[in-house]
């Protein structure tokens, strides 16, 4: 088989690590769009940040800082089998790390630096658990079938 045709086949571990970094990106990039993220504004870090990502999750600059370069890792991860399987595995223990430390230092204390709030826990768990879900399970299954991509 010639190398142009083994180029297109990406596995299905390596096409959800892709789109999870893209919805990293695009989260990144919609925490600083004023309308989308509500409130008086958008603090650098820590929880006096009073700025909502779609009124719902509190968000600072770092915080978007970190979604675009979960998003940047996701993209260039997902370039392989081995990256991909990382970025899901690791970046779901990350995020399972994450919602326990929200839950210990969360609310109005000088250690919820990101700034956290319960719906950001939740998601935390939710994007923990299937990040690393999809690491391993479709990282058993890479080698086995790839998908074919056709690019037009």
């Amino acid at each position: 088989m010639s190398t142009s045709v083994l180029s297109n086949r990406r596995t299905a571990v390596q096409i959800a690590a892709t789109a999870v970094g893209a919805v990293f990106l695009l989260v990144g990039v919609l925490g600083f769009i004023p309308g989308i993220t509500a409130g008086p504004g958008i603090g650098l870090a820590g929880h006096h940040s009073e700025a909502f990502l779609l009124g719902l999750f509190q968000v600072s600059v770092l915080h978007n800082v970190v979604h675009l370069l979960f998003g940047v890792a996701g993209l260039a991860l997902g370039r392989s089998v081995a990256g991909a399987k990382g970025y899901l595995a690791w970046g779901g223990a990350v995020y399972l790390v994450l919602f326990v430390y929200g839950l210990v230092f969360g609310g109005e204390t000088a250690a919820n630096f990101v700034p956290l709030n319960a719906a950001d826990n939740v998601l935390h768990l939710v994007l923990g658990m299937g990040m690393l879900g999809l690491g391993v399970v479709l990282g058993h299954t890479a080698a086995v079938r790839p998908v074919h991509v056709t690019h037009r």
